[in-house]
């Protein structure tokens, strides 16, 4: 198709032009960087949009997996019915579970160390529903955790407090049996029957998971729950997912979910995601605007063989023609490079982390810090194909102005310097 456009006259003129040749060597040069900074900005870019969709995904799952899609809460002190409402909201249509839940803030200690966690009281039933936590146990089993004095602890706490399967870990709660002189702490051993390893490191270094009965007596909440977590199939559709959750509760209490309670945190990466396509794209701009600079040269260095085309019959459209195939060829040869470039690292990138931490000594992307263990990446063609058409657009815009004067140029204004 693209051959019908262009003559083979046009082909082999603007081939010509492409080959470097020693007198044209600093116009080659804007042409290798033109090429160098269309390829870098496009691989740069489907490699930055891979990871920033990755990190939301991966982020996404993860909070999701283990604290719901929405949340049921009473006006009030706590939900004692919460059998019957969460039977009714599991009935609904889209929800894929319901599950009580009784939380709190407790330091989790060992003979060597101590450290802040939260007790989630849940039901050994709907905790393997958790698909994060059950997926994920590492150590241990969560078989038989109903009815008996154990939990369930996240990776990370486990190796900071240097304890393992079958060990005890002492719970200090502020939250205690009420005295004269006011509450006192409560505390209490639990053996550790499972050790899981989410993936995010902050759920990793915090989370202890009770039987729910057990977690009602330790918080002195028996016959209560602080809330309902209901899980749908589908988090992105929760408004259509709401009003039936709220007709199943039939009561006034405080629904919210996951897009409420998450709002400043994906909200924060939407913007940081969009700022970071805006700054990449620069690079692209910058190549395309090197082929201006670099044709409108070589424009003025073919000034007189463009004249004795002309005058050989060459029209203005031929000569429009071969230098726009002339810059495009520098433009789609870079798009096509980056974009290979760019799906190969993005495919690829978690083995890159791993030999660039192991060749520097140093780990990339600590987990601590990114609360991830791994770097994620999805590649998302929609995106690709934006990419890649930008980067051609661009291109194709930049060839126009130098095509543009070549095919103005007037032969006898030309011979008539030489």
């Amino acid at each position: 198709m693209i051959k019908r456009l262009f003559s083979s006259f046009e082909w082999v003129i603007a081939w010509r032009y492409l080959r470097s040749r020693r007198r044209d060597g600093f116009i080659s040069v804007i042409a290798g960087f033109s090429f160098l900074g269309i390829m870098l900005g496009v691989a740069t870019l489907i490699v930055v949009m891979a990871v920033m969709n990755g990190f939301r995904q991966e982020l996404m799952s993860k909070i999701l997996g283990v604290n719901g899609h929405a949340f049921i809460q009473p006006y009030g002190d706590a939900l004692s019915d919460y059998e019957a409402i969460a039977q009714r909201v599991r009935a609904a249509k889209g929800v894929r579970l319901a599950a009580p839940i009784v939380e709190g803030q407790v330091l989790a200690a060992s003979p060597t160390a101590t450290s802040g966690a939260l007790v989630r009281g849940v039901r050994e039933a709907d905790l393997r529903q958790f698909e994060s936590v059950a997926k994920n146990v590492i150590d241990g089993s969560l078989d038989g955790l109903d009815g008996s004095e154990k939990v369930a602890i996240g990776r990370r706490l486990a190796g900071y407090l240097g304890l393992g399967i079958g060990d005890k870990i002492r719970l200090l709660s502020p939250k205690g049996p009420s005295t004269p002189f006011g509450s006192a702490p409560r505390q209490k051993s639990y053996e550790i029957a499972a050790i899981f390893e989410v993936g995010m490191s902050e759920f990793d270094a915090s989370f202890i998971f009770m039987p729910l009965a057990e977690a009602q007596l330790y918080f002195d909440s028996e016959g209560k729950v602080a809330m309902i977590e209901v899980f749908v199939n589908n988090p992105d559709r929760m408004d259509d997912v709401n009003p039936a959750i709220r007709e199943a509760v039939g009561k006034p209490h405080a629904l919210t979910d996951w897009r409420f309670r998450n709002r400043t945190f994906f909200g924060a990466l939407e913007v940081e995601r969009n700022v970071m396509f805006l700054i990449l794209t620069m690079i692209v701009l910058v190549a395309a605007l090197n082929i201006i600079s670099g044709l409108t040269m070589l424009v003025k260095d073919k000034a007189r063989g463009i004249a004795i085309l002309r005058t050989m019959g060459a029209t203005r459209r031929s000569i429009l023609a071969i230098f726009m195939m002339t810059g495009a060829a520098i433009g789609v040869g870079g798009t096509f490079v980056g974009f290979l470039l760019g799906l190969t690292i993005a495919w690829n990138v978690e083995s890159l982390r791993q030999l660039v931490s192991y060749l520097s000594g140093s780990p990339i992307f600590p987990p601590e810090l990114y609360f991830l263990s791994r770097l994620p990446a999805d590649v998302r063609p929609a995106e690709v194909v934006a990419i890649v058409g930008m980067a051609l657009t661009l291109s194709l815009l930049a060839t126009l102005y130098p095509a543009w004067r070549a095919a103005r140029l007037d032969p006898v204004d030309a011979l008539r310097g030489e």
